[in-house]
This record gives structure tokens, C-alpha cells and sequence, in this order.
């Protein structure tokens, strides 16, 4: 199948598509004429790899995880480990987000939000106490 027929069958663009060929994530045979020609693994493997960006994964997570997949001898608790240090990335993202929710909700609340030029939320950001 044409490059367009792997874009609709794995639900990714065909520009994402290219690029996952240029960084080496897939690797389509090329026709005499110098087309690719995806084949039914190509697309299970791009929408692999689509799942798994849509959950976060980096693409250096997404290369370890395509070759765990492709491994028939690996060990599932390898798996696990990738699995566990992207959740605990995304534990320390959800950390740093309710902070700044909590910084700027203060900032928010400090705030007159009227006719006055004072306002706590630029003092803050301009390094004021504020």
C-alpha cells in the first residue's frame, strides 16, 4: 500500500509517517519505481507507535518499546520499566502543573482586577514581591 493507504489505516498523518521513516522508527520497502510499499506490519507498527505517542511516550521511549515488542524473548518487567519512568514523568509534570494552578490561583486572588494599575500577577512575573 501507497503512503496514503498506511496514513488512513494507522490513523497518522502522512508526514508523521515520513518522519518515523527518516528517524528509522519504520522501515517500508521501496517499489522498483522508488515508492514505499507499507505493508500490514508497517501499519500495526505505526499505529503502535501512534498509541503510544498519544500516552506521552517520548520517541526514544517509543524506539525501546517497538524493539521490546519486536523481541519475542524479552522480559515483560523490562517493558514494565519504560512503562514506570514515563508514569513517573508524568507524576512530576502533574506536580509541577498543580503548583503553578496554586501560584497563579494566589496571584489571581491578590489581584484587585479593577481600575487600579497595581497588580500582583505582573509584580510576580516583573520578579516584585507583589
Amino acid at each position: 500500500m501507497n503512503i496514503g493507504e498506511a496514513a488512513k489505516a494507522s490513523g497518522l498523518p502522512a508526514k508523521t509517517i515520513r518522519y518515523y521513516e527518516e528517524i528509522g522508527l519504520i522501515r517500508p520497502p521501496r517499489d522498483a519505481n522508488g515508492y514505499r510499499a507499507f505493508r500490514e506490519a508497517d501499519t500495526h507498527k505505526l499505529t503502535f507507535l501512534g498509541r503510544a505517542r498519544s500516552l506521552g511516550f517520548s520517541i526514544e521511549e517509543c524506539r525501546r518499546l517497538l524493539s521490546l515488542y519486536e523481541d519475542r524473548s524479552r522480559a515483560s518487567a523490562d517493558v514494565k520499566r519504560v512503562a514506570a519512568e514515563h508514569m513517573r514523568q508524568i507524576e512530576q509534570k502533574i506536580a509541577e502543573l498543580e503548583q503553578m494552578r496554586d501560584t497563579l490561583g494566589d496571584l489571581m486572588s491578590r489581584c484587585q482586577g479593577d481600575h487600579r494599575p497595581d497588580c500582583p500577577i505582573l509584580d510576580n512575573l516583573a520578579g516584585s514581591k507583589g
